[in-house]
């Protein structure tokens, strides 16, 4: 199956590093494995961005682990200082930050000792040293998309807000995950 889409698409990253931290099929495969997202810099105000993706993606099935040192609960969930501090009963699949790109590094390192299997930069976010560090744990990398648009993208749902997907196809959109 071939994904039609042009990955350029809002991202601050040069050509060569969105091929190599924005690949459809990468993403896709992140989205469809992940079942619990630990959300670093996730506020509770629920103007923020943060709070929009991840109240999102808990209505869409995942499960959301807030990390935000001021917050005591989040959405419902009981919310982390850190990564470190997530008890090593809850897996993490998906580390989503929220954050300063010069936040990154320690970010990425507690996530590679949390043994999470993947690390997801927003948009705007980027620090390539982070992601070569956590390439180089053996995480997955994703950097300067937004996890929520790339959902929607992918499940078949953004267009319903009228936005292009930049996914051309005759057959109708079925759930992937």
């Amino acid at each position: 199956m071939t994904l039609a889409c042009d990955v350029r698409l809002n991202s601050i990253l040069p050509r060569h590093l969105q091929d190599k931290y924005q690949d459809p099929y990468l993403i896709r495969d992140i989205l469809a494995r992940t079942k619990t997202i630990a959300m670093v810099g996730l506020s509770s105000d629920r103007q923020r961005p943060s709070y929009f993706v991840a109240s999102y993606l808990q209505y869409e099935g995942y499960r959301i682990i807030p990390v935000n040192p001021k917050a005591t609960e989040i959405l419902g969930e009981h919310a982390y200082p850190d990564i470190q501090s997530i008890p090593d009963s809850i897996r993490v699949d998906l580390v989503d930050v929220f954050r300063r790109p010069d936040e990154c590094g320690e970010i990425v390192r507690q996530s590679i000792e949390k043994k999470a299997g993947a690390v997801w930069f927003q948009l705007r976010i980027v620090n390539e040293e982070a992601a070569k560090a956590a390439e180089t744990a053996g995480l997955k990398v994703v950097m300067d998309k937004c996890v929520k648009m790339e959902h929607g993208r992918w499940n078949g749902s953004l267009h319903w807000v009228g936005m292009n997907t930049e996914v051309v196809t005759a057959q109708k959109a079925r759930r992937l995950y």
